[in-house]
């Protein structure tokens, strides 16, 4: 797994800034304002901090926006990195602020950050710590990122703590993003299972469901799915029990199809490299589970996530066939290319059956109508309860994740009527993201509050976002952790 940048924190010594060695960071509001650790530097440089925020470059940049002095006279660093940014920003803009020096470090250089103007340095932290993040473990080069990050500030052992937690949260984001863009070949379903297994250390119980138990427990539609494939077909449960009180848990539900080819219904061939993200929803659960026992979290949550493996063979799934659930509800199988929908049912069920959670949330990279719907900036949300669903989405906007609730209703289940069974598993081209969702909700219990999250166009994106560079993203590591720390964390 990808290991966080090193980041320590000092007391702030004005002495030690000359002979810093690599980058050194000051931030300053946009009055120009110099606290100390900022006059040094400026005094180092002979006035070139001074001269900068007065010139008409500087009266451009927007808060989190910065300029480097490289090579200062006078100073041992290779540059000096002088952010705009406002003493009480906090958010998504000192997240970016921490973000943009990561991207300008570049993950060589020793990092000296000059933290102690900022009230919510911490935020700042978080955010480089998300970015500074690079996918090499098949890269036959030695890795370029081997520099540390030292922050100073008046009150290191407070920022220390205050960083704990959010570091935990980039800690679960970089495992989620790990396993997203692990090729396909190295993260079979028996080496995935037993990645999972591992974070027993952590204090997580974890247990393997194979084939057989699966079996036994009348999980046909999963199995089905993996019956194509040489590779086992498992579902894995985490379960964090956090809170001293005896509460149901939350529940976390996650699509792990290791690899896509659509099966018999195989996918055009442009593009199917891409297929190896089709368990970006698991590896949300998984780094969401690895956060709340890095943090302590006070909070029963059990997560569950069903690997499989989609290829075409002698032994797959045809178009037509028909499969009873675990529910025992029967399905027509239209198309093999819908099978995450028959994983997360199995799996969804037995999440209530066993645990019998207070609410449940699956994630999946379910389909590709919620990019047409929605693109790269938002998954979709779906859900039987508003006041749950409302608070995943303030969740969410707290931590600058794009979501965006789609509608639900008994008018879209005639899509999915079948002729021969109790339901198709698709339900044609038109509403294809809700028709889903609406055959999801055919296996959460009347009294379970659920949402669904089809997380198809912001789980692995093209282009870097706020946080995150090209590839696997991490999105929906922050939110769910938010929303259980405003939800469900005991007093």
């Amino acid at each position: 797994m990808s290991n966080l940048t090193p980041i320590s924190f000092a007391e702030t010594d004005l002495e030690a800034i000359a002979g810093h060695l690599g980058r050194v960071a000051v931030f300053i509001d946009a009055e120009g304002k110099l606290d100390p650790g900022a006059r040094r530097v400026n005094r180092l440089t002979k006035g070139a901090i001074a001269r900068l925020i007065e010139s008409e470059r500087w009266s451009k940049l927007k808060d989190g926006d910065s300029l480097s002095l490289a090579y200062p006279a006078g100073m041992a660093a290779d540059a000096v990195d002088v952010i705009r940014i406002e003493r009480n920003a906090k958010g998504m803009a000192a997240r970016k602020a921490g973000a943009a020096l990561a991207k300008t470090r570049g993950g060589s250089a020793d990092l000296l950050l000059l933290c102690a103007p900022l009230r919510h340095a911490h935020e700042v932290v978080y955010g480089l710590a998300m970015r500074d993040y690079a996918f090499e473990q098949h890269k036959s080069a030695e890795s370029t990122r081997t520099g540390a990050v030292v922050v100073m500030t008046g009150k290191p052992e407070a920022l220390k703590d205050a960083c704990a937690p959010l570091l935990a949260v980039a800690e679960g984001a970089h495992m989620c993003r790990d396993l997203t863009n692990e090729p396909a070949n190295v993260l079979t379903t028996t080496n995935y299972a037993e990645r999972l297994k591992e974070m027993e250390s952590l204090g997580l119980k974890v247990e393997i469901l194979d084939e057989k138990a699966l079996a036994k427990l009348g999980m046909r539609t999963l199995l089905s799915v993996g019956q194509g494939s040489d590779s086992p077909s498992y579902v894995v449960a985490m379960r964090w029990d956090g809170s001293k009180k005896d509460e149901a848990p939350l529940a976390l539900v996650g699509k792990g199809v290791v690899f896509d080819t659509g099966g018999i219904s195989l996918k055009p061939g442009a593009g199917m490299e891409d297929m190896t993200m089709d368990m970006g929803g698991s590896a949300v659960v998984a780094g969401v589970m690895r956060t709340l026992a890095l943090r302590g979290a006070k909070a029963n949550v059990v997560g569950l996530v069903g690997i499989v493996e989609n290829m075409p063979s002698g032994k797959a799934s045809r178009p037509g066939d028909v499969v009873t659930t675990m529910k025992g509800d029967t399905v027509e199988n239209i198309n093999t290319d819908a099978e995450g929908r028959l994983v997360l049912c199995d799996v969804m069920w037995y999440a209530q059956e066993k645990y019998k959670p207070a609410a449940m949330i699956d994630l999946a990279t379910l389909t590709g109508a919620i990019i047409i719907g929605l693109g790269h900036e938002n998954a979709g949300v779906f859900s039987n309860n508003t006041s749950f669903c409302n608070d995943f989405l303030k969740a969410a906007e707290t931590e600058g994740e794009g979501a965006w609730r789609m509608p639900m209703g008994d008018g879209y289940d005639k899509l999915l009527k079948s002729r021969i069974a109790d339901m198709k598993n698709v339900g044609g081209r038109a509403a294809g993201s809700i028709t889903a969702a609406q055959f999801l909700g055919r296996f959460v219990k009347e009294d379970c509050p659920w949402i669904h999250l089809d997380i198809a166009g912001v789980a692995s994106v093209k282009s870097e976002t706020a946080l995150a560079p090209v590839g696997a993203t991490g999105w929906g590591v922050a939110s769910l952790n938010r929303l259980i720390a405003d939800n469900y964390e005991a007093e």
